[in-house]
């Protein structure tokens, strides 16, 4: 019975200190600095691909016109 007051005692403040309070971030300005070039990478990146997936939709979408126009004839 001592053994199990005593292991109480010492488990219970142990979860007092297991979520104090909101979670801080100590991000630096260097840290948001490097996210924001890393996110002006991927836009550079998705603007060219978004233009190639649209020139591929144009170019697919003329062959079947002329297909089209070729099969009408």
């Amino acid at each position: 019975m001592r053994a199990l007051i005593t292991l109480m005692g010492i488990i219970a403040p142990a979860t007092a200190f297991a979520a104090s309070a909101a979670r801080e971030d100590n991000s630096g300005i260097f840290v948001w600095v490097f996210l924001g070039f890393c996110a002006l990478i991927v836009v550079a990146q998705v603007i060219p691909a978004v233009l190639l997936m649209f020139g591929m939709a144009k170019g697919i979408t003329s062959v079947v016109k002329d297909e089209l126009a070729t099969v009408k004839k």
